[in-house]
């Protein structure tokens, strides 16, 4: 008779949302515009069963609103760039996002970990713009500035989230 070590099982953790709550979260993040009797014909669920299951996705907090994609092109914004910031004085309050919130032109600005505090994605039209922008920046938020002009995007936009709420 061996004597083996006992098998340890895997935990299995419930899951924050049920599959079905993911298969219809998915299906937004494809098609915001989706209509109730769509998104039941996809899952099976009645229109009135999924009007409520949104519902309640949109009040926990899940889905957090709905929007329109437009391209940066067309509305005259062709270049991208990804600004690093880094304060001057690591030991000031921490505000940089409050001090730049009110520039249109960042799109989007996530706290990182290393050398940079922030990394910022930005939209001009112009070189001359972004030179311009880069020093609001630095003005506003007493920051040094490390600037990656985007070439070209072969695609954006996806969410992690959709593939999370892949159900097989």
């Amino acid at each position: 008779m061996r004597n083996d070590p006992p098998r340890v099982q895997p935990l299995d953790y419930p899951s924050a949302m049920e599959d079905l709550d993911r298969r219809l979260v998915g299906l937004l993040l494809a098609d915001g515009r989706m209509s109730y009797t769509d998104l039941g014909k996809a899952t099976g669920l009645s229109t009135s069963a999924v009007h409520q299951r949104v519902r309640r996705l949109e009040e926990r907090g899940v889905v957090t609103g709905y929007t329109a994609q437009v391209s940066p092109d067309a509305l005259g914004l062709p270049l991208t760039a990804l600004i690093s910031v880094a304060p001057f004085d690591p030991s000031a309050p921490d505000d940089v996002p409050d001090r730049l919130r009110h520039i249109t032109e960042i799109e989007d600005c996530h706290s990182v970990a290393g050398v940079e505090s922030y990394i910022l994605k930005v939209r001009v039209s112009t070189p001359g713009d972004l030179e311009d922008l880069l020093a609001r920046i630095r003005s506003a938020a007493n920051v040094s500035t490390r600037t990656t002009v985007v070439l070209s995007t072969p695609w954006e936009g996806r969410s992690a989230s959709a593939a999370a709420g892949e159900v097989s």
